[in-house]
């Protein structure tokens, strides 16, 4: 890949599981076309998608952005949802704060941001109660 970087942006659809995951879905069929090593894409694609799942079911959707250089892949979701009121609790594994339709359905065990940082080289969370939650996910390529 050349110096010049690539990104995308998509819009996550509120409250939409169904549509869940086309984000991170999209970025994964371009990593593989790139040829990023698949241990690589697997990451991305696993952080991007809890990423985008959490801006689905707590935000009522939000945005990704995402940019892939040559030494790594950054991934920006952003949304105007509630925002963590605690951030330490919100990354212990199996705690959840998802609805209980959700959890019947199987999503909200509480593992997406626990996810987000076992796959990803550098995690910022950035949450404002009232706000909302902006989640930088980096994946180092090299």
């Amino acid at each position: 890949m050349s110096n010049n970087s690539i990104k995308l942006d998509f819009v996550i659809p509120g409250n939409d599981l169904l549509s869940a995951g086309e984000a991170s879905s999209t970025v994964k069929k371009m990593l593989n076309q790139l040829g990023i090593l698949p241990g690589i894409v697997k990451r991305v694609a696993i952080a991007m998608y809890e990423a985008e799942l959490n801006a689905v079911i707590h935000a009522g959707g939000g945005e990704a952005h995402v940019q892939i250089d040559k030494d790594k892949v950054v991934v920006v979701v952003d949304d105007k949802g509630p925002g963590i009121p605690d951030i330490e609790l919100a990354m212990q594994a199996g705690y959840s704060t998802a609805p209980d339709d959700i959890r019947e359905m199987g999503f909200g065990a509480g593992m997406g941001l626990p996810n987000m940082k076992r796959y990803a080289d550098e995690l910022i969370i950035d949450s404002e109660v009232g706000k909302g939650t902006k989640v930088t996910i980096t994946v180092n390529i090299s």
